[in-house]
């Protein structure tokens, strides 16, 4: 048998080729195992982050929640206390002196300042307003918290 014998070379070539072949096919395999690795990681992670990211929304929510529990029993209160007649809400107004047609002077200026008392339910109405803003301004506060602490998380930063 000599090597120039075309079953040997063809033996040889075949020997080569299967070679790099199953090289190529196993380096293959490894490489769509390692890909589905970092990927089961990278979905781990992401997986922790968007809990971290729900918790960050649901403790701001319940801190919404609580916030707006405080100030309705605080509302609550102020309007039984309006009711009752223990707070009064109170407005200047500008007192208009009439001087006599012989007095010259300008009347003194005293310092009690001049006030008018508003009814119960008008004084009622008017605070209510002011509840509005604070519930809207509470909303606004708990956004911007969520959004920050999102960013934080995003960013990396606990």
């Amino acid at each position: 048998m000599s090597i120039f014998n075309p079953y040997v070379i063809l033996g040889i070539v075949v020997a080569i080729l299967s070679a790099f072949g199953s090289g190529y096919y196993k380096g293959g395999h490894d490489e769509v195992l390692k890909q589905q690795l970092e990927i089961a990681r990278l979905n781990a992670e992401a997986r922790q982050k968007e809990q971290a990211l729900v918790s960050a929304v649901n403790a701001q929510a319940n801190q919404l929640m609580k916030a707006n529990q405080n100030a309705k029993l605080l509302q609550q209160k102020r309007n039984s206390d309006i009711e009752s007649g223990a707070l009064k809400l109170r407005v200047p107004v500008q007192a208009c002196p009439i001087p006599a047609a012989t007095d010259t002077t300008p009347a003194p200026r005293d310092s009690v300042q001049a006030t008018a008392e508003l009814d119960r339910e008008v004084a009622k109405s008017l605070v209510a307003i002011t509840d509005d803003g604070d519930k809207a301004i509470r909303q606004l506060n708990a956004c911007i918290d969520a959004y920050n602490a999102i960013y934080q998380t995003m960013k990396g930063k606990p």
